[in-house]
């Protein structure tokens, strides 16, 4: 093994009632991906943060090319040759992609002036290399979250950095884009760069890495190469136990229709017709842009519908605004949390109650005692890792943050309760938990709609599976009749769409 160019040494860190590092370490080689793996809470971002000067250090020393380090700050590090990619998009949604990449870095003439031309013709150049088609003039704010996330990556390659940290950055891509975006850390590795790369997708390790880090609890588990270790294994040093069954799914007796969708069309959708029953899991599966998402939000009522019919336990619903579906008894969870879901300013508790505060209230003002006692039971039965329900939502990991917003949606009581990639971010053990969670809702005769990009999720929790293409019902199955080729093939729209058995 070559000598690590950048090196992390026992750092530590400590916020008011967390430790969230102690004595964790990483080393990056030259010319080689390091997986930095992990579950939600165990430090990865922490540490991440601490090497780019964003936390001051508590403890512990950095070293970059042989040298000690103190970051004052992500501009310092960048300057360096260290770019992050964070997996909070960090862009400017009313700005050209361009003036997104090089913000603050335009190129100017000697008089001060833009040279736009030449500014563009770059970025065009990097949007290239990640195969994105469209022109750097396009507003960003006119792109998809997957592209979006692709010109967060091509700003990072503007550095020309020497180390570049990848967080989840694969969270909101295509399979294609996810393509592009291997065949860049390939040469970006062959030119001599060192790569962090954080994931939860297994699988993704063992396809792109070279080498893992394991953080459990803010704490150095151990460094290995890949070819070293399984799937198994590398689960069972991030959680610190075997999972015994990564998919739990049970049986359950399946009640009376309790949602009908009956030829509706809109904005990305095309006359889709379903039904769910009470007690049963529904996947959605299909790729990005297949319209998946505008379909549930048009059930909910957050986004209109031009024709067709909804009847929820037989009688026929026309929901407007958001409130109308928490009024017919139907949660939404976004697959865009921190956009759509929570409030990243506002505690646990004000985000987990914020859509039942009506129902909390006498009219006059909120009975806080009841609303005390329901979040409560909720990060209980959740197992929330939060020191307190007052603590800020944006300080919790991504897999307690998704927790809260799950809840948030459960307070409601819901007879319908649709979840949109529940689950992206998630380490394998909070989604084991979430998995288990959505089991007893649906052993309590809840109706679930699972939407997910997950084929292996989709299939072995669903009960019942439909794929949509273009914003069309491409495929409807048993989930025992099945598998990923299938869907796949659904997906792209070379499947006949037939009823489920």
């Amino acid at each position: 093994m070559t000598q690590a160019i950048l090196q992390l040494n026992e750092i530590e860190k400590a916020f008011p009632g967390v430790k969230a590092l102690d004595k964790a370490s990483l080393n990056v080689y030259p010319g080689r991906v390091m997986a930095l793996m992990g579950e939600n809470g165990a430090g990865k971002s922490t540490l991440m943060k601490a090497l780019t000067g964003i936390h001051a250090l508590d403890g512990g020393s950095i070293h970059y090319q042989g040298q000690p380090v103190a970051f004052k700050g992500p501009r310092d590090s960048q300057l360096a040759g260290i770019s992050i990619i964070h997996q909070e998009l960090n862009l400017i949604p009313q700005l050209t992609i361009a003036e997104n990449i090089f913000l603050g870095r335009e190129f100017t003439s000697k008089f001060g002036r833009v040279e736009w031309d030449k500014m563009y013709a770059e970025a065009d150049k990097l949007l290239a290399r990640l195969n994105v088609k469209h022109s750097a003039k396009t507003l960003l704010g006119d792109l998809s979250l997957g592209e979006q996330q692709m010109v967060e990556i091509a700003k990072a390659l503007s550095f020309d950095s020497n180390v570049i940290i990848m967080d989840e950055p694969t969270d909101a891509l295509t399979d294609t884009e996810t393509e592009s975006l291997f065949s860049v850390i390939n040469e970006l590795r062959d030119q001599g760069c060192g790569i962090v790369y954080i994931s939860h997708r297994l699988k993704e390790i063992f396809t792109i890495c070279d080498d893992v880090t394991v953080l459990r609890d803010g704490r150095f588990i151990g460094e290995c190469q890949v070819t070293d270790i399984d799937e198994d294994q590398l689960i069972e040093m991030m959680v610190g136990r075997k999972l015994d069954e990564q998919y739990p799914r049970i049986k359950a007796t399946h009640g009376e229709t309790s949602l009908e969708v009956i030829n509706v069309s809109g904005v990305g959708i095309n006359d889709v017709s379903f039904t769910l029953k009470r007690g049963e899991i529904l996947g959605v599966s299909g790729l990005m842009g297949a319209g998946r998402t505008e379909l549930m939000k048009a059930i909910y009522g957050a986004q209109p519908l031009h024709s067709g019919d909804i009847k929820l336990n037989g009688k026929a619903i026309n929901p407007v605004s958001p409130r109308d579906g928490l009024a017919n008894g139907i949660a939404y969870i976004s697959e865009d949390r921190k956009g759509d879901g929570l409030i990243l300013g506002l505690s646990v508790k004000e985000n987990m109650s914020l859509c039942t505060l009506d129902t909390l209230s006498n009219g006059m003002q909120i009975r806080h005692g009841d609303e005390v006692i329901a979040v409560d039971d909720f990060i209980k039965l959740f197992n929330i890792k939060t020191p307190t329900r007052e603590q800020l939502i944006g300080n919790l990991s991504g897999g307690n943050q998704q927790k809260v917003a799950i809840a948030k949606g459960l307070m409601t009581k819901p007879h319908v309760l649709i979840l949109d990639e529940p689950t992206r971010g998630v380490d394998v053990g909070a989604k084991k938990e979430i998995y288990q969670l959505i089991n007893k809702f649906k052993a309590d005769g809840m109706s679930i709609i699972l939407v997910s990009s997950d084929m292996p999720e989709v299939l072995g929790m669903s009960d019942r599976i439909m794929v949509m293409h273009q914003g069309r019902i491409t495929g409807e199955f048993d989930a025992k009749d099945a598998d990923q080729e299938t869907l796949l093939a659904c997906a792209v729209g070379k499947y006949v769409k037939k009823d489920a058995a």
